[in-house]
């Protein structure tokens, strides 16, 4: 039964969170819309937009012999994925990031090149990207394919019979990679909603008014009922005076009746 009891009771004191959020709907929905625009506002006036090249090449395994009739086994297919890292590890190289900036004729040092540059696997094929960002698009395109000029030499001084094709240079991109702004104005509505709540609840908790004899059966149902306050709310059409005057005029008409 005492279980049964503060089940009861937390259900109805979430019930009347849930009735407390209702009743400061507007609010909610008001500082939503508010830092929703401060968010989407930030992200097109004060973050720089940025664009995105991407190049594709493919990692052949010379263990693999030439000959149609030979069966390419799995562990072939896996060896050819793991030279991905290494091809990977030697283009974000100091040595290789420089033969690019040379190649090119950026003027950015190597750690901001490396900090543009990010590649891996195609759906776990063979194929891997080399995407970069930068907040000039030809810039972009121009650093993209220049890796790919660049890499192919760079990697067969490393390993012995390396063998990597380029399957795809990088175009010009014509749309922005980032900021997003639906993305940012969506962060700004969800993090007003949540706060808005949270305020909303803490200041319901921390209020202490006796809101009635249904707050206070509910509350402290160990303590009876004495006496009931009417509600004599002024307003314009009922004046304060109105309880009184409606209790005398129907104990006089009780009087008359006698």
């Amino acid at each position: 039964m005492n279980n049964q009891a503060v089940n009861d009771k937390s259900e109805i004191d979430l019930l009347h969170l849930l009735k407390v959020l209702w009743h400061r709907a507007w609010l909610v929905v008001l500082v939503m819309l508010l830092l929703g625009a401060i968010a989407f506002s930030y992200a097109y006036f004060f973050i720089t937009p940025t664009y995105q090249a991407t190049a594709m090449m493919y990692v052949n395994n010379n263990s693999i012999s030439s000959s149609v009739s030979e069966i390419i086994s799995s562990s072939q297919l896996t060896a050819a994925r793991g030279l991905l890292d290494t091809y990977i590890t030697i283009l974000k190289t100091r040595t290789t990031l420089e033969l690019v900036i040379e190649e090119a004729g950026l003027s950015c040092s190597y750690a901001q090149l490396s900090s543009m540059i990010s590649a891996g696997a195609v759906n776990e094929t063979e194929i891997f990207s080399i995407n970069v960002t930068s907040t000039d698009p030809e810039e972009a395109a121009i650093i993209a394919n220049t890796i790919v000029k660049v890499l192919p030499d760079r990697i067969s001084d490393i390993i012995e019979k390396a063998n990597v094709r380029t399957v795809d240079e990088a175009v010009i991109p014509v749309s922005k990679a980032a900021p997003s702004l639906t993305k940012y104005a969506v962060i700004g509505m969800l993090i007003g909603a949540v706060i808005t709540c949270a305020f909303i609840i803490i200041l319901d908790m921390m209020d202490t008014t006796m809101r009635g004899e249904e707050y206070l059966t509910q509350n402290y149902p160990d303590i009876p009922v004495l006496a009931i306050v009417p509600d004599m709310y002024e307003s314009k059409k009922r004046p304060y005076s109105y309880y009184y005057s409606s209790y005398g005029r129907s104990s006089s008409k009780s009087r008359e009746k006698r």
